[in-house]
């Protein structure tokens, strides 16, 4: 069984990813994760908002690494842009569309009133820029492009994580994927040129 403070971690993230930050209380997460009430403030004596730090940059690097998984798999660029789409879709069908990012979740909601959640979901995002940045200038991109790419990306991944759970429907992610896809092949360094 996990210790108390990867139980306390994993299950604020997971309610995070359904309720958001304001929609999740400090004796929902003890409850959930099994823990006594007092043992959140033992590990995260800041209260909340450390512990959605916390969760933040741990979802942060587990979506990250997840996201790598898929676009790594070896295929050409175009095509993984539909392989990660797809991915993200069957995640949200998987979870009857309850979990989708945490971080775009949190930061919709605390933008424009938690200025240090906000800069921690704004540091999740840019290393996310940054990692698709060097995904595609592995991939043959010249960096200005792969910096709008990788931002577009993200763009389109989050944007369409919204309105698939909106809809509850996975056709935003097959839109987003197919529209990505349609980018990257139009963005493709000519054959033999370095970018």
């Amino acid at each position: 069984m996990a210790d108390t403070k990867t139980r306390i971690l994993t299950k604020t993230g997971e309610l995070f990813r359904r309720n958001g930050y304001v929609g999740t209380g400090l004796k929902q997460i003890a409850t959930e994760a099994d823990a006594p009430f007092g043992s959140i403030y033992h590990f995260f004596p800041g209260g909340k908002q450390q512990l959605a730090a916390e969760v933040i940059r741990a979802a942060g690097r587990m979506y990250q690494a997840r996201v790598a998984e898929v676009l790594n798999q070896g295929t050409d660029p175009a095509r993984a842009m539909e392989v990660a789409f797809a991915a993200a879709a069957q995640l949200l069908i998987e979870t009857d569309f309850a979990d989708a990012c945490p971080i775009a979740t949190i930061a919709l909601e605390v933008a424009s009133t938690n200025e240090p959640l906000r800069q921690v979901t704004a540091d999740v995002f840019t290393e996310w820029i940054d990692a698709g940045i060097e995904w595609f200038v592995h991939s043959g991109y010249p960096r200005p492009v792969a910096r709008e790419l990788s931002i577009a990306f993200l763009n389109a991944l989050e944007g369409a994580f919204v309105l698939a759970r909106a809809l509850r429907s996975t056709e935003p992610l097959e839109v987003a994927g197919a529209t990505m896809s349609a980018a990257v092949s139009a963005a493709a360094p000519a054959p033999g040129r370095e970018g």
